[in-house]
């Protein structure tokens, strides 16, 4: 591995990810191009999140960036660079947050928390 090569890491099986729009707004100062992208979030179950973010942690000390590669549903592979990462726990195991830098067109709002954002509560905010 060169000094430039990104850390990859691979979805092997299952289904692609879904990438919800992320909305916090921390988020969106993490993301910095010329290409036309937004800042996408998704959930993933893993067998050990630790190592995962050992990995990505490694990688951006160093200074290189982190890919997530994964199947798309036509079987080829699609790469994004992960722009952040967050392990979390559930009951059937080990999960891990990653927001990613994915197109625009690629990202899902979430209906639900498209509703709330646009609620007339002086709590809210977009």
């Amino acid at each position: 591995m060169t000094d430039t090569e990104p850390e990859v890491i691979s979805i092997i099986e299952g289904p692609p990810p879904e990438f919800l729009l992320a909305q916090d707004t921390w988020s969106m100062s993490v993301w910095e191009g010329q290409t036309p992208r937004t800042v996408g979030m998704c959930q993933m179950r893993t067998f050990s999140a630790q190592g995962l973010m050992e990995r990505c942690r490694r990688a951006w000390g160093e200074g290189r960036s982190v890919h997530l590669d994964f199947p798309q549903m036509d079987g080829l592979r699609q790469e994004v660079e992960v722009l952040a990462a967050k392990p979390g726990h559930v009951e059937e195991g080990d999960l891990i947050n990653l927001w990613v830098a994915v197109p625009r067109e690629a990202a899902i709002i979430d209906e639900a928390e498209d509703d709330a954002s646009k609620s007339d509560d002086a709590g809210s905010f977009a």
